[in-house]
C-alpha cells in the first residue's frame, strides 16, 4: 500500500484496530524513532482520518527534534464522539490500550478529547502514558497550562520579528478550552487584552477587552462562551476576521484556507493547534507579510511538560524546560526565515528536519 506522507523520514509503522465487541476503531502511525521513543497524543473524535494521523504524527516527529527531546513521533486516533458516558469511554480506551500493548515504540499521551484520565486507564493497561494524574506521579499539563505557557513564551520572541508589542496587544483565540483558554490568561497577564473568544457554539467580541476567567467559568459550567454577556455575539467562524494583533487558532486543523484567510487582520498568528493552516493558507499569510509562527514550534509546551513528567521531573522544571526550548527554537527558526526570506515553517522544518537526520545518522546500517 502507499501513503502519500510516506518519505525518507518515515512512517515507521501504521497500524489499525479494530475491536467491534467495544466499538473500537482506531489507527496508529510511529512516524520517526531516531531521538528515542516516540510521543504523541491519543486524539478521540467522530471524523479522524487516517490522513489527519499521518500529517499529525509527522507534526510530532518535527515537534520533538525542534524541542530537542529525546523522543521521536508519533499519534494515534480514534474515531468516537469523546462525549460519551464515562463507562463506556473507560472501556474503549482500555481496549485501545490492548490494541497497542505490543507497539512498545510508542508512548501516548493526552490529546484532543482524552484527558489525564484517559492516560491512566492506559497506564493500567500497559504500563505507558504520559499526562498522567497528579496521584500517579504526572504533571497536569492542562491544568498548569503548559502548552499556553509555551505559546505566550513564543510570542515574547515573536517580538522581535514583527510590529507587535505584547503589552495592550489586541488577542482573539479560536478554541477556548485547556490550550486557548491558557494561552490567553498568560498572554493577559503579559499586558495583552482578549478583545474575541470563539468555541463551537459560538463567538464574543469586546474590543474593550474581555474577562479570561469569566469565559473559562462559562466553558466549563458547559456553556458557549458565545452567550457570554460582556461583548457582541456573532457565528463561530467570524473569528477569523477578528481585527486584532494576535490570532491564536486552538481548535481543529485546517482552519485557515486559501478561502477564508484574506480576511485575517492579525499581524501575528501562534499556531496553538496541530495543523491548523492549509499550505495555502500559510502561503497566503506570508505573502501579506503576516508572521505565522508554525504549530511544532509554538505549541510544543504540552509534549516538553510530558517528557519532563516521563522523565521523572517536577512541574517547575517542567516550566523551565518549556521557556528554555521554545525561546531558542522560536528564535533560531525565525531568525533562519528573515535571513532566508522563507516562511516560518519552511525554516522551522528544515531546522528540525537537520536535528532528525542528525539522529538518524547514529542508527546502525541495515
Amino acid at each position: 500500500m502507499a501513503f502519500a506522507f510516506a518519505d525518507d523520514l518515515g512512517p515507521e509503522k501504521v497500524v489499525e484496530l479494530y475491536d467491534p465487541a467495544f466499538g473500537l476503531k482506531a489507527i496508529i502511525v510511529v512516524d520517526n524513532t531516531a531521538a528515542g521513543t516516540a510521543i504523541g497524543g491519543t486524539r478521540m473524535a467522530p471524523d479522524v482520518t487516517l490522513e489527519e494521523c499521518f500529517g499529525l504524527a509527522r507534526a510530532m516527529t518535527y515537534k520533538n527534534a525542534a524541542a530537542g527531546l529525546p523522543h521521536g513521533g508519533a499519534k494515534s486516533v480514534i474515531a468516537a464522539d469523546p462525549q460519551m458516558p464515562t463507562a463506556e469511554k473507560e472501556a474503549l480506551i482500555r481496549a485501545f490500550a490492548r490494541g497497542l500493548r505490543e507497539i512498545v515504540s510508542y508512548i501516548p499521551g493526552p490529546d484532543m478529547g482524552t484527558n489525564e484520565e484517559c492516560m491512566a486507564w492506559i497506564r493500567d493497561e500497559v504500563g505507558r502514558s504520559i499526562g498522567l494524574p497528579m496521584e500517579l506521579g504526572g504533571i497536569p499539563l492542562d491544568e498548569i497550562g503548559a502548552t499556553g505557557f509555551g505559546l505566550a513564551i513564543a510570542a515574547e520572541v515573536a517580538e522581535n520579528y514583527c510590529d507587535v508589542r505584547l503589552k495592550g496587544a489586541r488577542v482573539a483565540v479560536q478554541g477556548y478550552g485547556a490550550v486557548g483558554y491558557h494561552a490567553a490568561r498568560f498572554l493577559v497577564e503579559r499586558g495583552a487584552v482578549l478583545v474575541a473568544a470563539a468555541d463551537s457554539g459560538g463567538m464574543i467580541a469586546n474590543p474593550d477587552g474581555l474577562d479570561v476567567e469569566a469565559l473559562r467559568r462559562l466553558s466549563l459550567s458547559g456553556g458557549s462562551i458565545g452567550d457570554h454577556s460582556e461583548g457582541q455575539r456573532h457565528e463561530r467562524d467570524a473569528i477569523v476576521a477578528v481585527d486584532c494583533d494576535i490570532w491564536i487558532p486552538a481548535a481543529r486543523p485546517n482552519v485557515l484556507t486559501a478561502a477564508n484567510v484574506g480576511d485575517v487582520k492579525a499581524k501575528l498568528i501562534l499556531q496553538g493547534a496541530n495543523i491548523p493552516a492549509t499550505p495555502d493558507a500559510e502561503a497566503g499569510l506570508h505573502e501579506r507579510g503576516i508572521l505565522n509562527v508554525p504549530d511544532f514550534v509554538a505549541n510544543a509546551g504540552g509534549v516538553i511538560c510530558g517528557s519532563v513528567e516521563y522523565h521523572g521531573g517536577t512541574e517547575t522544571g517542567a516550566f523551565a524546560a518549556i521557556r528554555e526550548k521554545i525561546e531558542r527554537n522560536t528564535d533560531e527558526s525565525l531568525s533562519r526565515a528573515k535571513q532566508s526570506n522563507a516562511a516560518p515553517r519552511a525554516a522551522a522544518e528544515a531546522m528540525a528536519r537537520e536535528r532528525i537526520e542528525r539522529a538518524m545518522s547514529f542508527r546502525r546500517s541495515r
